[in-house]
């Protein structure tokens, strides 16, 4: 009776060992090529505190006032958000459990633009290379005022990846350079007055000397004392990018992705642009 039983049980695996000791790991094959479509958010980092640099230089140049301007700072770094929407293209290599990629993107920023205003006033007391009378002082009275702005529009890339063959899911991380599309425009105003105070030495009867300070009359000095604007439209900007991210395969070729992207532009007009991109997207390998 036992052993009838026993022929009749189900051919269950745990019954026959059927089951591996441990856990086991379900491999995927990431390589091969691929493409998709993303969207997400950007947080934009102007830094407009040297902007502009280039214009007050050619208002001061060839002059005693060039030098104490060259790095006045009449702005300061903004920050703005907006959505990023664009698309992918990549090439995977993959030697067991590491693989290794080549990628272009496309990103296109949504109304990515600041504007900021800022001004400065100094009195610049003798400036190197200025001549006058021993007992002259002068004294420019200087007032600068800036305004700039910024808007990315949008940005390709070629990275290189390095990522990890878990199962489903691939960890990467990537580096690489970037070209971004941007408008740029800078303005400046400049007050410059002069004032010449003339110190003169008195004899006081009796002996002794005394110095008295006659202060003069501000004088305007037309040729410091005007405004500059430059505008630069669909300039490019080159720059480096790195980050982190996930792929998850969803079915066959089929696979979503989310990462987070750092990049850096070299400045345009003195304006230096930094982007933080969180984005998800959706993708098929061949």
């Amino acid at each position: 009776m036992s052993a009838a039983h026993a022929a009749d049980m189900p051919d269950l695996p745990v019954l026959r060992g059927g089951f591996t000791e441990g856990l086991s790991k379900t491999s995927h094959n990431w390589g091969g090529a691929y493409f998709g479509v993303n969207g997400g958010y950007t947080a934009d980092a102007t830094d407009f505190s040297q902007s502009v640099v280039g214009l007050t230089n050619f208002i001061f140049r060839d002059s005693v006032l060039q030098q104490p301007t060259a790095s006045w700072s009449l702005m300061n770094k903004t920050n703005t958000q907006s959505t990023n929407f664009g698309a992918f293209v990549g090439r995977n290599w993959q030697w067991y459990d590491a693989i290794l990629g080549l990628e272009g993107t496309y990103s296109y920023f949504n109304n990515l633009s600041t504007l900021t205003t800022g001004s400065n006033s100094l009195t610049i007391v003798n400036p190197p290379g200025d001549s006058h009378a021993a007992n002259v002082t002068d004294n420019y009275d200087v007032t600068l005022t800036g305004t700039a702005a910024a808007k990315v529009k949008d940005m390709i890339s070629l990275r290189g990846r390095v990522g990890w063959d878990g199962g489903d899911f691939m960890p990467y991380a990537f580096m690489g350079a970037a070209v971004g599309r941007m408008d740029v425009s800078r303005s400046v105003t400049s007050t410059v007055d002069l004032r010449q105070d003339v110190a003169n030495t008195v004899i006081i009867p009796g002996g002794g000397t005394v110095t008295i300070t006659t202060l003069g009359t501000p004088q305007p000095v037309p040729a410091q004392s005007q405004s500059q604007t430059q505008r630069r439209t669909n300039a490019f900007a080159v720059g480096w990018t790195a980050g982190l991210g996930v792929e998850y395969c969803i079915w066959d070729g089929l696979f979503a992705r989310v990462e987070y992207e750092y990049v850096k532009f070299s400045p345009v007009m003195n304006t230096s642009v930094t982007l933080n991109n969180a984005r998800v997207g959706l993708g098929y390998k061949f």
